[in-house]
């Protein structure tokens, strides 16, 4: 989906490297090298990264839908669809069934590679399969196991909530973006980011983050990056 990743340029050096793109479709990810199956194992702390909040309630699979260690789906008809209430659009005030975090909320990709479901269990299909560890990622809804993400360009599905981490992350908009040492618009410039670079998230506010990328940190306007909410404030 995003054909290049950027880099980070302190002043004229380069010190980013090209990588490729962050989503392929099912089709493409077959013609390729078999993607592991790192959905069909759960991890034992789901989006607890140092940014998740605590959950009230811990993660409760619902019937036939938990992770299991078959070798091949079925191919029988998918699992029943979660109802109305998990795959209704989550309003900013809403928090998820499951965890009781917010939804909508951003998170990150923790694997290398990670397939994506048309619905919430091994037996619906992969439509697509992410390829970029740490892309952000937003969630709009839960289901047992399952959380319902998609990245910038829309495309997502269903994962398992063991690919995905509460860690922080961007990726730069703006064809270039100017890191500056203070959160103001007449700042030093300290580095400059590209288009498609993934940056760890720091603190938030007044509409400018601290990020960091390639070793170098800086501030940035909210609205040059997707991945955090415009008004959003962190410590």
């Amino acid at each position: 989906m995003w054909p290049q990743a950027g880099t980070v340029l302190r002043v004229l050096a380069i010190l980013g490297a090209v990588a490729g793109g962050t989503a392929v479709s099912a089709v493409q990810a077959q013609q390729s090298a078999p993607a592991p199956q790192a959905d069909q194992r759960p991890a034992p702390n789901p989006e607890r990264g140092p940014d998740a909040e605590t959950s009230t309630s811990p993660p409760t699979p619902a019937p036939g839908t938990s992770p299991t260690p078959a070798a091949q789906p079925a191919p029988a008809e998918p699992a029943p669809a979660p109802d109305a209430a998990a795959s209704a659009p989550a309003k900013a005030e809403d928090r998820g069934p499951v965890t009781n975090l917010p939804l909508p909320r951003y998170v990150s990709l923790k694997a290398s590679e990670g397939n994506v479901r048309r619905g919430p269990s091994l037996t619906h299909r992969i439509d697509w399969v992410f390829k970029r560890r740490d892309m952000p990622l937003e969630v709009t809804a839960e289901f047992g196991h399952w959380r319902r993400v998609h990245d910038r360009d829309g495309a997502g599905g269903w994962v398992h909530y063991s690919l995905i981490s509460g860690v922080r992350t961007v990726v730069v908009e703006a064809e270039m973006l100017d890191l500056r040492a203070q959160p103001e618009a007449g700042a030093p410039v300290v580095a400059r980011a590209q288009a498609g670079v993934i940056a760890r998230l720091g603190e938030c506010a007044g509409g400018w983050c601290r990020i960091t990328a390639d070793g170098y940190t800086g501030w940035a306007p909210t609205s040059a990056m997707w991945g955090v909410k415009p008004d959003e404030e962190r410590e």
